[in-house]
C-alpha cells in the first residue's frame, strides 16, 4: 500500500481541452467547443465532468489543462480551482503530440519523476470507481519504466473507435491486469470488428496515455527530433519572462500530428507499450447519434431532447432533438432523426448519417462561411 501511495503522489493528470468536434456542430463551434458543454443532461459539461473523475486521484493542485488561448475564460469559469501555473495556452491547435508533449516538457522540469496521464476533455464515463481502479494500475505501470493506455471492453462491434491487440500478460503486482500491446488497428468494417469483439482479444482505443514524462519524452522524440526539441525550448521559457516570445516563435513550427503516430504506435512496435483493460462505462460522444444513445439508454423507440427552452411536439418520432432557441418543433413520423436547432443554424439528418455532419463543416471551411464555424 506504501508503494502504491508513492507512486500516485508522483501522479499528475494531463486535460487536452482542445477540438471543435465538427461532428456536432452546429452545436459545437470554434468559439464553444464540445468539451463546454453538457451532452448528457447531467448539469455539468463535459471537461468539468472530467475534472471531477481526476481531482480524487490527483487531487485538483496536479490537473493541468492544455486549450486554446480563446477558451481560456470560459475554462476558467468551469474550473475555479485550476491554477494559473497549471494553464497551458495553445496559439494555435497543433493536435495532441504537441499538447502533451508540452505537458509533460513543462512538467518534467518542475518534477523530474513526474508520471503523467493525459485524459481528454470531451468524454462520458459514468463508472468513477472502475476508472479509478484502471488509473491506478495504469499508473503502475508507467512507475516500471512503460507507456501505457487504458482500454475499453467492447460492448459491441463498433465501427467508430479504434482497436487495441492486446499480448502477453506483464508481471506487475500493482496492475494484475496489464497486458501488452501487440497493435493499433484502424477504424474496421462491420464483419472485422465483429470478429475483434468474439475473439475477446481486443480494446477500443480510448486515448488514455500514462507515462513518465521524460519516458513519453524520450518515445517522442525517437520519431519527431525536431518537435522534443521545440518543445524542451518551450519548457525552457515557460516559467521565465521569455514565455512569449518563445511560444511565438517556436509554437507555429511544430508538426501538426496526433500522439497515436508519435508515441503510442512506435512503442508498441517497440514493446514499450501496455494496457489496462477497463471494465467501466465510456462514450468519446463522437456524433449525434452517441447523445441520442445516451440519453435514450440504446432505446431506438425514444426521442432524446436536450435545451432549456426546447419546445417539441413529437407524434410517432424517434431519435434526438436540440435547441437553443425556444422555436417550437414538431415531428411528426420520422424515425432516428436528429435536429440540431441553433439561433443562426439548422441542422437536419438521421442517426446513421450523423458521422457525415463533419463533411457540413468541411464544406463550410472550403466556402469561406467561417460566420457559421
Amino acid at each position: 500500500m506504501a508503494e502504491q501511495q508513492d507512486f500516485l503522489e508522483r501522479f499528475y493528470s494531463v486535460i487536452p481541452a482542445g477540438g471543435i468536434g465538427s461532428r456536432l456542430w452546429p452545436l459545437s463551434r470554434a468559439d464553444a467547443p464540445k468539451f463546454l458543454h453538457d451532452l448528457t443532461g447531467s448539469g455539468s459539461t463535459l471537461l468539468r465532468a472530467t475534472w471531477d473523475r481526476l481531482a480524487p486521484i490527483s487531487g485538483p493542485d496536479r490537473i493541468m489543462v492544455v486549450t486554446g488561448r480563446a477558451h481560456r475564460a470560459a475554462v476558467e469559469a468551469q474550473l475555479p480551482q485550476l491554477t494559473d501555473a497549471n494553464v497551458v495556452l495553445e496559439s494555435e491547435p497543433k493536435d495532441s503530440s504537441a499538447a502533451i508533449g508540452l505537458a509533460a516538457a513543462i512538467l518534467v522540469r518542475r518534477e523530474p519523476d513526474v508520471i503523467i496521464g493525459s485524459f481528454a476533455a470531451d468524454h462520458v464515463i459514468a463508472d468513477i470507481r472502475g476508472f479509478r481502479r484502471a488509473v491506478v494500475e495504469a499508473v503502475a505501470v508507467a512507475d516500471a519504466g512503460y507507456i501505457a493506455t487504458i482500454g475499453i471492453t467492447p460492448t459491441e462491434p463498433a465501427i467508430g473507435f479504434g482497436y487495441i491487440h492486446c499480448g502477453s500478460r506483464l508481471d506487475i503486482p500493482s496492475a494484475p491486469t496489464a497486458v501488452m500491446v501487440d497493435s493499433f488497428v484502424e477504424k474496421p468494417d462491420l464483419v472485422t470488428a465483429q470478429g475483434y469483439v468474439d475473439s475477446g482479444d481486443y480494446l477500443w482505443n480510448g486515448g488514455m496515455f500514462i507515462s513518465r514524462a521524460d519516458v513519453l519524452l524520450t518515445q517522442l522524440g525517437e520519431t519527431e527530433p525536431e518537435m522534443l526539441a521545440g518543445l524542451t525550448e518551450l519548457a525552457e521559457a515557460w516559467d521565465t519572462p521569455r514565455r512569449g516570445a518563445v511560444v511565438d516563435r517556436v509554437w507555429p513550427g511544430l508538426t501538426k500530428i496526433a500522439i497515436d503516430y508519435t508515441v503510442a504506435e512506435p512503442a508498441a512496435k517497440a514493446g514499450r507499450l501496455a494496457v489496462i483493460p477497463g471494465e467501466f462505462d465510456w462514450d468519446d460522444v463522437g456524433d449525434f447519434a452517441a447523445i441520442a444513445k445516451l440519453h435514450s439508454g440504446g432505446r431506438k423507440s425514444d426521442l432524446a431532447i436536450l435545451g432549456e427552452n426546447a419546445r417539441v411536439l413529437a407524434d410517432a418520432s424517434t431519435g434526438i432533438v436540440i435547441s437553443q432557441t425556444g422555436r417550437l418543433i414538431s415531428l411528426i413520423g420520422v424515425t432516428d432523426i436528429v435536429v440540431v436547432d441553433t439561433p443562426d443554424a439548422l441542422l437536419v439528418t438521421t442517426s446513421a448519417n450523423a458521422q457525415r455532419v463533419k463533411a457540413v463543416v468541411d464544406a463550410l471551411k472550403l466556402s469561406g462561411r467561417s460566420d457559421v464555424l
